[in-house]
């Protein structure tokens, strides 16, 4: 009886040893989301290390114009997308127009005095930094404030990356990766959540005309 046992734990040893080479094989000669996932966080931490050493940290903004605005924030997004996975990067036209729009160009009062760029809401009043509309001090929501504006546009790409209601965005641009090309008007189109205008997003394609942003 022993004997059958002890036979019984050598052929499912020698199985499960069996499934777990095989898995490691198919994963590394034909790859799956898994092992793909865990070379791009390989990669991205090797990037996150030559930042380090560089000694590049989240840089100024600094502007006195719309010129300068466009300016800082894409010196800020650029410096966000090199700390971002390349699968998760927002294009920097559609940050800065969307910005630009929101803010009129970094001189509105939730910019100026929270550096507030998107008007992100926000309903935890008691644990979350905020400042209210002035013509709305009552309300169950507040704007959140932000320690810097370019912390302000990072909270907008992770609200792009995280956000249920941005899901056709986020397909969107993983086809468009695909191709190494952006195409803005597909990918405002899985963006209509985030306004109740529903000319929106003919805004944002006409800012980024008008303004030959990058």
């Amino acid at each position: 009886m022993a004997k059958k046992y002890l036979k019984r734990i050598i052929y499912f040893s020698l199985a499960v040893a069996f499934v777990i080479t095989g898995a490691w094989v198919a994963g590394t000669f034909n790859p799956n989301d898994y092992t793909v996932q865990k070379i791009e966080d390989e990669f991205h931490k090797k990037e996150m290390r030559i930042i380090e050493e560089l000694g590049l940290k989240e840089p100024e903004f600094d502007f006195s114009d719309k010129v300068s605005f466009i300016n800082a924030t894409s010196t800020c997004v650029t410096y966000l997308n090199w700390t971002t996975d390349k699968g998760k990067r927002v294009p920097i036209s559609i940050i800065i127009a969307m910005a630009g729009i929101e803010s009129a160009w970094g001189t509105s009062r939730f910019a100026t005095e929270g550096n507030a760029l998107f008007g992100v809401r926000t309903w935890s009043l008691d644990t979350v930094p905020h400042m209210k509309a002035l013509g709305n001090p009552d309300a169950s929501w507040g704007v959140k404030k932000y320690k810097s504006k370019c912390e302000s546009i990072r909270d907008m790409i992770r609200i792009l990356n995280t956000h249920p209601a941005y899901e056709k965005f986020r397909e969107a641009r993983e086809k468009q990766l695909e191709t190494g090309k952006w195409n803005y008007r597909s990918l405002l189109a899985g963006m209509t959540a985030w306004s109740t205008n529903p000319d929106y997003q003919e805004i944002i394609l006409q800012t980024i005309v008008d303004n030959k942003l990058p």
